[in-house]
């Protein structure tokens, strides 16, 4: 099995997917937790523990795992519900930075549809956090039935500035327009997140580098606005800590992992505000194939 790196931990970490049965949902196992110690952790909002740079998850006996969006991402963004995922380390491998190596891998595995309803929540009301000047809130569709994503994004390094971008997430868009946006750092502050142990394992090969107006890696830029594509990648990845697949609009200016726990816990918080659908029809529940992931670390 092959070896990924931790791009906070710089642990070295080995990673495996499992199908899993109807209404399981996403749960993380620390395969390295031994000794009688509960080590899984469920992929949802009560679970969620850290949002410091990344997405850490717990478990009530205090076992964590961190950077676990992009991987959420992209089974969110392929309509994988129920899967098992086993990680021998601290931290879900960054491979290149974005969800791509994810998508690739549960698409090279086979994604196997499981014949019974869909559970969704409809928003019904709006739903608003602040922090500050940023801003996320859920909006009633206005149309498309499914997640309807709208961001904003704003840096003074002239190197990203003002970037805003809207998509209606589906597997297809997801993959073409979301999925290959790599995460982002600037190199102004990488002394600082090595201190608090954060970034160790950052480099070229998994994040953009951005240093005085510039971006640092040779090969440069996928689009010219990934910043604000891999803010959508991270807010898709961290809204399917709803529990389900969410039917409405979310508009966040500069929204990043703290903004939105608190989105996603707002909204269960107010349960008013939305409702649980069946899609009958579709029966879209999926899991996906056994397979591994490996990346080069």
């Amino acid at each position: 099995m092959c070896a990924g790196v931790g791009v906070h931990s710089g642990a070295h970490v080995r990673m495996a997917l499992s199908p899993a049965p109807v209404d399981t949902g996403i749960v993380f196992v620390r395969t390295d937790v031994r000794g009688g110690v509960d080590n899984v952790i469920r992929a949802h909002a009560d679970s969620v523990h850290d949002t410091r740079n990344c997405t850490t998850i717990r478990n009530v006996a205090g076992v964590e795992l961190g950077t676990v969006e992009h991987l959420l991402s992209a089974c969110a963004g392929l309509g994988v519900d129920n899967l098992i995922v086993e990680v021998d380390g601290p931290e879900v491998p960054i491979l290149d930075g974005s969800s791509a190596p994810f998508v690739q891998t549960l698409l090279n595995a086979g994604i196997k549809q499981q014949h019974v309803a869909q559970r969704v929540i409809r928003i019904l009301e709006p739903i608003e956090v602040r922090m500050g000047a940023k801003s996320a809130a859920l909006l009633p569709s206005d149309g498309f039935d499914g997640l309807d994503i709208d961001v904003t994004i704003r840096f003074a390094d002239a190197a990203i500035g003002e970037q805003r971008r809207r998509v209606h997430v589906t597997p297809d868009a997801f993959l073409n327009e979301i999925a290959d946006a790599r995460t982002f750092g600037f190199l102004a502050d990488a002394d600082a997140m090595r201190a608090a142990g954060l970034g160790l394992g950052a480099s070229m090969a998994n994040t953009l580098v951005v240093d005085s107006g510039r971006v640092v890696n040779p090969e440069g830029l996928r689009f010219d606005d990934e910043f604000v594509r891999h803010k959508m990648l991270d807010a898709v990845g961290d809204l399917a800590m709803a529990g389900a697949p969410i039917c409405g609009r979310f508009v966040a200016d500069q929204p990043g992992h703290a903004l939105n726990a608190r989105l996603v816990r707002a909204l269960l918080d107010t349960p008013d505000a939305w409702r649980w659908e069946y899609d009958i029809e579709a029966e879209t529940v999926r899991e996906a194939a056994p397979a591994l992931i490996a990346a080069a670390g």
